[in-house]
């Protein structure tokens, strides 16, 4: 691998296709190895583009705009950061000869709960909970009365557990079903009904495709999450032998099928033994940022190293957490308050998206900590995150 230098003739150019939190620091650590880093998102001065040494605004729905930034560009790496993309445009670039990471048809399926899910179900076998996909009020009716209350309703098109909720009651039945079709992201309105299944935890297991080593794994991460979003994550997450061996084998077979090279977050439901395949996102995940202060490299570090072809040993170096803190109402240019409390923690840190503007629990940045156990690390952590206010201007 032959890393040229930014700004010149023989730079070598990662596009990032949205930039936000894990895309600046994915950023960070390209520009850290002197890649040129180009950042793309549908608003100005996301995260990521107040690093990168250019950035665009486009609507990355619109596979025009891309391919007009792809051919004039002509990076190296073509690394998507977030599922709101046209994903038929990535795999006609693929196909012109771009390099899309980790590669175009593992972005289109894990965009689409159809296709990821049908993958993992009925093509490779993986355990999972019963479902059903609906288009229409009437035929989701249908759905959820042959599944059975409670189950969870997502958009088909979605991330960060927009539009996703539990159903427990009756007249919860419709509501979920209009709040999925209004907050999802892409074509489409069709939604998943799922079986809620009721595990004891649900982990993020970070597994790594790389070209020379074979398929790598980070120690299992256990995170909570509130109406579908990441509230706070912490590694390792204690698990049996036998539940943690099925989630790797599980793991590795949809990342197979997916193929290309990177970092993974393939999430799982887990009671006891038992393991049910969840979703998979092809890039950093947000629970993985805890690996910022658990890990020897982090999983931004990782998925560059994949994406290069480098050679890696992932160590696990403390036990660690994070927590999230978020924006309350709607303002731009917020402000915040409350970080030398928050840093005044043993063994804490804080990190600050830069996020321009904020809306009611929007994410604006986490706390991080370690300490002798999880469950200490976690306290840190949430101890911090409360000290830290978002003031909307």
């Amino acid at each position: 691998m032959k890393i040229g230098t930014p700004l010149s003739h023989n730079s070598t150019q990662v596009l990032l296709l949205g930039s936000g939190e894990l895309g600046k620091e994915f950023a960070l650590e390209a520009l850290r190895l002197g890649i040129e880093v180009i950042a793309v998102d549908n608003y100005q001065f996301a995260p990521a583009q107040q690093v990168a040494q250019r950035f665009y605004v486009i609507d990355m729905k619109d596979g025009s705009q891309i391919k007009n930034i792809v051919y004039r560009e002509k990076p190296d790496f073509i690394v998507p950061e977030i599922e709101a993309i046209d994903t038929d445009v990535l795999l006609e670039l693929e196909e012109e000869g771009f390099n899309v990471v980790p590669c175009a048809k593992a972005v289109k399926y894990t965009m689409d709960r159809i296709g990821i899910r049908r993958l993992a179900a009925e093509e490779l076998g993986l355990k999972t909970s019963k479902y059903r996909f609906a288009s229409d009020l009437e035929s989701y009716k249908k759905a959820v009365k042959e599944i059975g209350l409670p189950v969870v309703v997502k958009p088909v098109m979605s991330s960060s557990g927009k539009g996703q909720s539990i159903v427990r009651k009756e007249e919860e039945i419709d509501e979920a079903f209009f709040y999925a079709q209004r907050n999802a992201r892409g074509k489409g309105n069709a939604v998943i009904i799922e079986e809620f299944i009721d595990f004891d935890f649900e982990i993020t297991l970070l597994t790594v495709r790389t070209k020379e080593q074979g398929t790598l794994f980070c120690e299992p991460i256990g995170h909570v999450q509130v109406d579908g979003d990441y509230q706070e994550s912490w590694q390792p997450q204690p698990m049996t032998e036998t539940a943690l061996k099925r989630a790797k084998e599980m793991a590795k077979a949809i990342t197979d099928a997916l193929g290309g090279y990177g970092i993974f977050g393939c999430e799982f439901f887990v009671k006891e033994d038992e393991v049910w395949f969840s979703e998979v996102s092809p890039r950093p995940h947000d629970t993985g940022m805890v690996t910022m202060i658990t890990q020897n490299m982090s999983e931004f570090e990782i998925h560059l190293r994949a994406i290069l072809g480098l050679p890696m040993d992932i160590k696990l170096i403390s036990p660690g957490a994070s927590h999230c803190f978020h924006a309350k109402g709607f303002g731009v240019a917020p402000r915040y308050e409350g970080i030398e409390k928050a840093l005044s923690i043993p063994d804490t840190t804080v990190k600050i998206f830069g996020k321009p503007t904020t809306r009611p629990r929007r994410r604006m940045g986490i706390t991080l900590a370690t300490a002798d156990t999880v469950d200490e690390a976690r306290k840190k952590a949430k101890e911090a995150a409360l000290k830290i206010k978002v003031i909307e201007s």
